[in-house]
């Protein structure tokens, strides 16, 4: 583990791998110290986010050291969450070759396995899912879109996903859903939370 300052009140840690990542994200959320306000994992880090007047960075730090996968049981807060996919999108046969499933075989396996929550990026709402069927593993579009709309369930490397908003993107666009990814009227506005399980269900 690697940290490094992130602001008055920022500590980020670096980890070799996602996988990593998430065992310490587990271990540190079930062991939140008093003046952790947030904390945010991605593919390689966590950011913890702290209140100055509550806690110093000293104390995180030593937290953050302390605080290992085995340190006591996990936090298991993550909800189930099915979201709906009509499996339309332009690039279900492409996936369909790659994979050498065709595409009711990848309607098959994208359906057929819960997906987790590892992380959010890329923009409000979208969570980053780990955990699918492996022979669904395809790479990135080599000519990405300029222009991707609101609700497309997509495939990149080890990852499943669906756009909160229109974006770009260069995932391979497998169907499209109707749920709202990121309300800012909903609390919490992200539909997705890391931890969360995911089951995708064919409409």
């Amino acid at each position: 583990m690697r940290l490094l300052d992130a602001g008055d009140g920022g500590v980020l840690a670096e980890f070799d791998d996602l996988d990593t990542v998430l065992a310490h994200y587990r271990a540190l959320d079930a062991n939140r110290p008093a003046g952790v306000v947030d904390l945010v994992p991605a593919a390689r880090t966590i950011l913890v986010r702290f209140d100055p007047g509550h806690t110093d960075r000293a104390r995180i730090a030593r937290w953050l050291r302390e605080t290992g996968p085995e340190s006591g049981p996990a936090a298991e807060t993550g909800s189930l969450v099915r979201i709906p996919v009509h499996y339309d999108g332009p690039d279900l046969a492409t996936v369909g070759e790659l994979t050498g499933l065709g595409p009711d075989g990848v309607v098959a396996a994208h359906t057929g396995s819960d997906w987790t929550v590892a992380f959010a990026g890329f923009a409000p709402g979208f969570g980053y899912l780990i955990g699918g069927d492996p022979r669904l593993r395809v790479p990135r579009r080599d000519d990405p879109r300029t222009e991707v709309p609101a609700g497309a369930v997509g495939l990149a490397g080890e990852f499943s996903g669906v756009y909160p908003r229109k974006s770009p993107g260069g995932w391979q666009l497998i169907g499209h859903t109707n749920e709202l990814m990121w309300d800012a009227d909903r609390e919490p506005p992200a539909l997705l939370r890391p931890g969360d399980t995911v089951r995708f269900v064919a409409v």
